[in-house]
């Protein structure tokens, strides 16, 4: 570990700085994202399934929640970039108790609660293990959550219905966190079954969250009702919007409208990478502590754009380079992620942002760091 911190310290002040300050396919031993990646997979494997992300083992998993989607779909991109097949098959070997032994882990279709896309986004995992073992029990399990997100349940709120009545997901709520949790399942079952109807109502409800929340800077608020912009929430569109224009057909009426957003978001926070090369708890006070789930997020949101040719590979190659390395000094010697803010729901108050716990090996930041590994490794 002494290596990785080392190298990642040399790179960041590195004598070659200049010159290799945005490339993003060269790496010094022992931070090349491979290494790291193999390295964050396997400490994901020896996660047992988190209580909402923690895994302090105070509290039992109950059920697999987002957290641990989201590190699971990550590692099962990454292994499959990197061809590591014998880490991939331990990822599917994780999930095959949830047919059987486990499944009482599998979320419920119905929980009655303002955050059930917290719940749904769990079918993501199966439908991208389906896509490389094609076995139907994935695929039928992993469509369950991915058309439940557009039918209506028998007993649900007025509100809900108004919005599956205008043709969105039963689920909106116009939380920046559903711009992952929405548009990612609805994407993985496009990429399942090549049905366009669902990368379409995904791009649908992105534009709809995009003209409905995101402010002049580009940024969101983490609810309607909580004016701070709270870095991880915008994490999640950040991610949200780099995951759908990676997937989104190029003839999408959406495409222009997304694109168009996600760059205004993304020219905004390079003006708030902080000089370290993280992003801070509350983007825009620098007096706020560094916060590593969200600054991995942005890091991978610029990767995929540079990657992809939406921005420029010089600007945000830098700044990309800069957030990984970073990064890699969060890490410690079990590989997990120092400074990882506690799940947080919104709240009314600046103070309450500020004072949010911090973790260690949290899986909202060892998910976005595995993502970093892929986007960076995905050649």
């Amino acid at each position: 570990m002494k290596n990785l911190f080392t190298a990642a310290l040399l790179l960041l002040a590195g004598t070659n700085a200049v010159a290799q300050s945005y490339d993003l396919k060269h790496f010094p031993n022992g931070s090349r994202p491979e290494q790291i990646g193999t390295k964050l997979v396997e400490r994901y494997l020896q996660t047992p399934h988190s209580h909402w992300g923690n895994i302090d083992g105070k509290n039992k998993a109950t059920l697999v929640t987002y957290p641990d989607v989201c590190a699971w779909l990550g590692a099962l991109w990454f292994t499959s970039a990197v061809k590591n097949d014998g880490l991939y098959d331990k990822l599917v070997e994780r999930f095959e108790p949830l047919f059987t032994t486990e499944r009482e882990l599998q979320p419920s279709l119905r929980p009655r609660d303002h955050n059930v896309v917290d719940f749904y986004v769990f079918g993501a995992v199966p439908l991208e293990i389906y896509r490389r073992n094609r076995e139907p029990k994935y695929l039928e399990l992993g469509m369950r959550y991915a058309d439940g997100q557009w039918v209506l349940p028998d007993e649900h709120k007025d509100y809900e219905k108004e919005w599956s009545d205008r043709g969105y997901s039963w689920q909106t709520r116009l939380w920046i966190d559903d711009m992952f949790m929405i548009t990612a399942l609805q994407a993985q079952a496009y990429l399942a079954t090549g049905d366009r109807k669902y990368i379409d109502r995904a791009a649908e409800e992105m534009t709809l969250y995009l003209d409905e929340i995101q402010r002049d800077n580009g940024l969101f608020y983490h609810s309607p009702s909580t004016p701070f912009f709270w870095a991880r929430g915008d994490g999640w569109m950040a991610v949200g919007m780099a995951e759908l224009l990676r997937v989104l057909p190029k003839d999408s009426p959406h495409r222009a409208r997304i694109g168009k957003a996600y760059v205004k978001m993304m020219e905004t926070l390079l003006r708030y990478q902080s000089y370290s090369g993280m992003w801070r708890q509350l983007i825009d006070d620098p007096n706020s502590w560094e916060e590593s789930s969200a600054s991995a997020m942005y890091t991978y949101a610029m990767i995929t754009g540079v990657r992809n040719g939406w921005l420029d590979r010089k600007t945000y190659g830098a700044a990309a380079r800069k957030g990984w390395t970073a990064l890699l000094t969060y890490l410690d010697e079990n590989y997990n992620l120092r400074n990882v803010c506690m799940g947080t729901g919104a709240r009314n108050s600046y103070q309450y942002y500020l004072d949010r716990p911090r973790q260690s090996g949290d899986l909202h930041g060892q998910a976005a760091m595995i993502w970093c590994a892929y986007a960076l490794s995905n050649k």
